[in-house]
């Protein structure tokens, strides 16, 4: 008898810091693939207010509660090319969250530009649910750094480290 392949998927970001929105899109990503890749981008030209490895920790924490109810979750840094990264852990499909109108251009010129460089992977593109499709990382930290309220946004493990982050660092004079 021949078994089906295992459907490997890789949802790629920079998780500055997860989100709601990340957490919608991975949860409906494990309805298409039987394992699951977080890849956590170094991504330094973001200059991102998390480490890479407080990045991977916070996702882990986040998707524990999935992998506990029997999900194949894995949470991977990388800093190579996305289509790199997805040939080294065996993926037929990259993930891709779509926000509005305005993603989508940038996301279509670069699912063009990795079926380019590897049309054995293909794209998927997955629309954010109504009740996320406003949230960002950067606006989560905008509103947080002003000292809004972001739980509604964030686990409680993010924003208590969100929080810690806002703590440790001064004002800056206008």
């Amino acid at each position: 008898m021949n078994h089906p392949k295992r459907r490997i998927g890789v949802y790629p970001g920079t998780f500055d810091p997860i989100t709601a929105g990340h957490m919608d899109i991975i949860q409906r990503a494990l309805r298409t693939v039987d394992h699951l890749i977080v890849g956590v981008a170094r991504n330094a030209g973001k200059s991102p207010m998390f480490s890479t490895e407080e990045r991977v920790e916070m996702v882990q924490d986040d998707v524990t509660p999935i992998v506990k109810n029997g999900y194949s979750v894995e949470i991977r840094p990388f800093d190579t090319l996305l289509m790199h990264f997805a040939v080294a852990m065996n993926a037929t499909v990259v993930i891709r969250g779509l926000r509005a109108v305005s993603d989508f251009e940038y996301e279509f010129q670069m699912a063009g530009m990795n079926a380019r460089l590897n049309p054995q992977v293909e794209t998927i593109f997955l629309m954010a649910s109504e009740h996320v499709q406003f949230i960002s990382s950067r606006f989560v930290k905008e509103i947080g750094r002003l000292g809004g309220d972001i739980g509604q946004f964030v686990s409680p493990g993010v924003r208590h480290r969100l929080l810690e982050k806002f703590a440790q660092t001064p004002e800056t004079p206008e």
